[in-house]
């Protein structure tokens, strides 16, 4: 399978919410058709109220909403939130709902982990960015650090259709079919032109590595620098392998990772794999500033990616994901200068010989774990399985929103 490349008329990276969400409510704003979001995350806070009423104005005015979340990491999302937006013509769609039990959210695997917002198919958004106020800086100590960018040109064509087709569930595999073989051949665009993407995803039937697979060639390609930020990073053994030989052939590789994880597991995992990685001469900033929950990397020059899937099981071979690669020099420049102020100004590089001189009982907790998580995302793909489900909210007749539930400056883009 070869990647679709195309040009690319303008790319931006929007760092945080402060950057991402005003240029959406703007978009939306101004949309005259179509708006078609993904989102793993919506809350009902102020970044979830100020989309809200974008979305409520937008529809009013005859422009077809489709507002897809997940039914895991949105499952709170109340009758008061979306009533007024079916009443309105607002398509609002939840991926595999289910509710819970004693309490508790069980439905934790092959999640909707997509970011994606398509406006009249002409504009396109992506990342790691949700709808939610922990990614703004005002929200705390553990306020997100994160990236999306905004797309636009013939790429866009590619995402707009993605965005159409994946509102219906997907097809059903059977557990004991084998899962298609992926050609690794990529061709390199057209460098005559300033830029140019490639629009990824990864699922559980056609397309379960094709993300990984674009990091491993970017790895195995570059000649001069790699860097890697991402929240929770647990690859497998090839990609890590890949970034061992880089690294031995003279490949500088910087990697930037979780220093304060906001989930303890996944920063042990991380750990467990310092000692292997620094012994091959790779360099490992962690970022203490706040949580880090970027999935942003480059290699040398020209190439860079952006999007949903982090490094670890979940996103690797799990979760629904979608990224965009991109071939500018200029992307590629920027993006590097924010990832160097981050490493400089917030982040620890994290030593060899300090990695050196963890006990004995730390290391055997590691290497456990190592192999654990490494592992039992795969055989869970294999087991039997229940084909996961689109839901679309039923919509109401037009009636006033109750008169508490919105906060007071709920409609304000922040």
């Amino acid at each position: 399978m070869k990647a679709h490349w195309h040009p690319i008329e303008h790319i931006e990276l929007l760092e945080n919410g402060e950057a991402f969400y005003p240029r959406v409510f703007e978009a939306i704003a101004c949309a005259r058709s179509e708006v078609l979001i993904e989102t793993f995350i919506l809350f009902e806070d102020k970044v979830g109220w100020a989309l809200h009423a974008v979305l409520l104005e937008a529809a009013r005015r005859g422009v077809q909403v489709v507002l897809t979340v997940d039914g895991f990491g949105s499952c709170d999302l109340g009758e008061s939130y979306v009533a007024p937006l079916t009443a309105a013509g607002v398509r609002v769609q939840f991926f595999d709902r289910r509710p819970r039990l004693l309490g508790m959210r069980l439905h934790a695997f092959r999640r909707l982990h997509r970011k994606i917002v398509v406006v009249d198919g002409a504009q396109a958004f992506i990342g790691g960015i949700n709808f939610s106020a922990d990614h703004l800086g005002d929200y705390g100590p553990q306020a997100k650090q994160d990236y999306a960018v905004v797309v636009q040109g013939p790429l866009v064509a590619d995402i707009h259709r993605f965005a159409l087709a994946s509102a219906q569930a997907p097809a059903r595999r059977r557990w004991w079919r084998m899962r298609p073989r992926v050609d690794l051949a990529q061709p390199r665009p057209d460098t005559r032109t300033e830029a140019w993407g490639a629009f990824i995803t990864r699922d559980n039937e056609a397309h379960p590595t094709d993300i990984e697979r674009h990091y491993r060639l970017a790895i195995r390609m570059a000649q001069r620098e790699l860097i890697l930020a991402h929240a929770y990073f647990f690859p497998g053994y090839r990609l890590l392998r890949d970034l061992r030989n880089a690294a031995r052939r003279g490949v500088r590789v910087r990697l930037i990772l979780q220093g304060e994880p906001d989930m303890p597991i996944a920063g042990m995992a991380a750990r467990s794999l310092y000692r292997y990685l620094l012994g091959a001469g790779i360099e490992i900033h962690e970022y203490c500033e706040r949580p880090l929950h970027g999935k942003v990397a480059l290699a040398d020059d020209d190439w860079a990616t952006v999007g949903s899937s982090n490094l670890d099981p979940w996103s690797l071979s799990l979760n629904l994901e979608a990224n965009v690669v991109i071939w500018s020099r200029a992307f590629n420049q920027h993006l590097r200068e924010r990832l160097e102020h981050l490493m400089r100004h917030h982040c620890q590089a994290i030593s060899a010989e300090a990695e050196g001189s963890r006990r004995v009982w730390r290391l055997g907790s590691s290497v456990l774990v190592f192999h654990l998580l490494r592992r039992f995302p795969r055989w869970l793909n294999w087991l039997p399985r229940r084909a996961p489900r689109i839901t679309a909210a039923t919509s109401h007749p037009a009636e006033p929103a109750p008169h508490n539930t919105e906060p007071p400056h709920a409609p304000t883009p922040p």
